[in-house]
């Protein structure tokens, strides 16, 4: 059980890093909409975080695949489905000259992909709560049957 434990909190930690790239991503394009920024550096900082929320996604999803949580990892499949075709079309990156064409669009995916990692995060919080308490009840026992 202390392997679960442990699971769900690197989940957790992917998870929340995932959220947290997204957030930034939505708030560069933001800024970008309201002129806050130029295009060059809203673009840069974007993709300085594609790569690793992708390598999140797909390390993420190979550990439910490893540890044999299907449910959770046919629930990443199609994101992880969706990065892969990306990165292999070669269209994961923001380009410069097309953010002002791209930015609604590129906004949408990202809210999706907010509420994707919103619903992961209450789903894992809830599994890391679950096996907690199975761990702290089982110590428990174990100690109750020494006495």
């Amino acid at each position: 059980m202390a392997w679960d434990l442990a699971l769900w909190i690197l989940s957790f930690l992917a998870v929340a890093a995932a959220l947290g790239i997204i957030v930034y991503q939505l708030l560069c394009l933001s800024d970008l909409e309201f002129d806050f920024i130029n295009p060059f550096d809203s673009s840069s900082r974007i993709n300085r975080f594609v790569l690793p929320e992708f390598a999140i996604q797909g390390v993420l999803s190979a550990i439910y695949l490893i540890f044999g949580y299907w449910l959770m990892f046919l629930l990443n499949a199609p994101l992880l489905y969706y990065n892969i075709r990306l990165y292999m079309s070669k269209r994961h990156l923001v380009d410069v000259t097309e953010i002002f064409n791209q930015l609604e669009p590129e906004k949408k995916i990202r809210f999706y992909k907010l509420g994707f990692y919103l619903s992961l995060l209450c789903i894992v919080i809830y599994r890391l709560v679950v096996s907690s308490m199975e761990v702290i009840l089982e110590s428990g026992i174990a100690s109750m049957a020494e006495i």
